[in-house]
């Protein structure tokens, strides 16, 4: 994780973590505000003015509130089974001894995983730990503790499975495609994967760890690369998974804290030296089963951590163009899922529309039911049944999820459409000697799709932005890839700006193509009509 590390001399002179000096802690160029720095301006505003030092505010309240993220399971932070509205973990054992040697209670504070920094500098927690690795990214803008856990990297494939080790997925598959390897996304694993893959390994990410785990098991993709300490804690949990070749790389989990906040960092760096000296963090370890040899070196830890890139850290255009090849890629997964699910939204809807109207009794009221069901549960629950139960492939899975889910709303559209022909038109139609089918097709359906153009294309114009769910069956679109890069980069305000061009570019065109149409309608189609 990188921090730019501003601190004063007196922050790096009084820091325990080492005797060396203020290099400890790789220090980068000043940049330009990120977008949690912006975010932290506007909630400022919006929230209390003034704030005192944090440890002297954690000692007066009495308590010491921490961001973490449940999603990502054990052993970090997980509900308690035996009291399920508790969260335990490691983690949050740790936190309660650190809280305790402050004069202070801890207290867990539900986050996304990705988002934690941004809420801590919202000043709505006092830190953040949830499994983050020191980078040198995120140090540009926090400090970071001595790190409380030492973590290296684990393979997991399926049982039985001829790769007996990371390096040999170097070598291509026997049936020439390439090894798929899950992670999760953002993660330290995901960097490593990335950088390792070549020309023989596709790197697929998850929101989740438990996600990528279940998904190599039912057999949808080879391996998943894991924190260590993941991967020992769900080992059991995943009877058809085995932890493939010895640890790979190598890592801290550090605290972070905002950058002002010197003194609560260095209070928290003397508590994780006691908890080290005294073995309590080692017993805490042991209890979730994911004590190693390399957490000995903790004890004698004395700095400086290597960064984790050698590249000058970029910004703006550079940032930009070093990095347009995955936005772009991401641009056109997010365009071949919303017109690959669209069409198909569309004339489902349509067909439930007229089995509503126009079909026999049993058939409206299953074609209600349908509705109904798919209106009242989210698009993402429904991705998760196609793609872990059904285990359809991703692009199956994503654009049939959404033509399913948007279905349901385009059928109401286009029932309303239907009712608004005035009924006469039918009878018309009937009168003239057309079948009620040929009536429908010829004379109802063209009035309907004319008054629901605008609805609809509004339907579209969403749809694009709910591609973004699709992530979470590994479909990296366009926010995924603007998530992804904002936090490895720290560029988050360019790639914001990136991204809502590229939304805006995607989705204007839609709107012109909407008020044409409807022109194009009202005058009477291209051989002229009504004047």
């Amino acid at each position: 994780m990188e921090e730019d590390s501003d601190a004063s001399e007196s922050d790096a002179d009084s820091s325990p973590l080492s005797d060396t000096p203020p290099r400890a802690f790789a220090r980068s160029p000043r940049r330009a505000p990120t977008f949690s720095r912006l975010l932290v301006i506007a909630l400022t505003l919006l929230g209390p003015c003034a704030r005192g030092d944090a440890l002297d505010d954690v000692r007066a309240r009495g308590r010491l509130r921490f961001g973490s993220d449940m999603e990502g399971g054990g052993p970090y932070a997980f509900p308690d089974p035996r009291t399920p509205r508790d969260v335990t973990g490691f983690e949050v054992e740790m936190m309660h001894l650190l809280a305790r040697d402050l004069g202070a209670t801890a207290e867990f504070s539900q986050g996304q995983w990705d988002k934690l920094l941004p809420v801590l500098d919202s000043n709505r927690i006092d830190v953040v730990v949830n499994g983050y690795e020191w980078t040198d990214v995120r140090l540009r803008d926090h400090l970071a503790t001595r790190p409380y856990y030492i973590y290296q990297l684990q393979l997991m494939g399926r049982k039985g499975g001829e790769i007996r080790a990371w390096a040999d997925l170097k070598r291509p598959r026997p049936d020439g495609r390439r090894w798929t390897v899950g992670v999760l996304v953002g993660s330290a694993a995901d960097v490593f994967a990335d950088e390792q893959a070549g020309d023989s390994i596709q790197v697929v990410r998850f929101d989740g760890a438990t996600d990528a785990m279940l998904a190599v098991q039912n057999g949808q993709y080879d391996f998943t690369l894991q924190d260590q300490p993941a991967a020992l804690f769900y080992r059991d949990r995943f009877p058809g998974l085995e932890l493939v070749g010895p640890p790979e790389s190598h890592g801290y989990y550090v605290i972070y804290t905002r950058k002002e906040d010197a003194r609560l960092r260095d209070a928290l760096d003397e508590s994780l030296g006691r908890l080290i000296a005294s073995g309590e963090l080692r017993r805490i370890d042991e209890k979730y089963g994911i004590w190693t040899e390399a957490q000995t070196e903790l004890a004698s830890f004395d700095g400086p951590i290597a960064a984790v890139s050698g590249l000058r850290i970029a910004g703006g255009w550079e940032l930009l163009s070093r990095y347009r090849a995955r936005l772009l890629d991401a641009a056109v997964v997010t365009l071949g899922l919303s017109f690959g699910s669209m069409p198909l939204a569309m004339a489902l809807g349509l067909a439930i529309a007229l089995g509503r109207l126009y079909g026999p009794k049993s058939l409206r009221a299953l074609l209600g039911g349908y509705v109904e069901l798919i209106r009242g549960t989210p698009l993402m629950l429904q991705l998760f049944v196609l793609f872990y139960l059904l285990r359809l492939p991703p692009w199956v899975a994503g654009i049939g999820g959404l033509a399913i889910n948007y279905s349901a709303y385009e059928a109401e559209i286009y029932r309303a459409g239907l009712q608004a022909v005035p009924p006469g038109q039918m009878e018309a139609a009937l009168a003239l000697g057309m079948s009620r089918r040929m009536a429908l097709r010829r004379v109802i359906v063209p009035q309907a799709v004319r008054i629901v153009i605008p609805p609809v294309t509004n339907d579209f114009i969403a749809l694009f932005k709910d591609t973004s769910v699709c992530s979470v069956i590994t479909l990296v679109e366009l926010t995924k890839q603007y998530s992804i890069l904002a936090n490895s980069t720290g560029g988050a305000i360019e790639f914001a700006l990136a991204t809502a061009f590229l939304y805006m570019m995607m989705s204007v065109p839609l709107s012109w193509f909407s008020r044409w149409s409807e022109a194009r309608l009202a005058s009477g189609g291209p051989k002229g009509g009504a004047s």
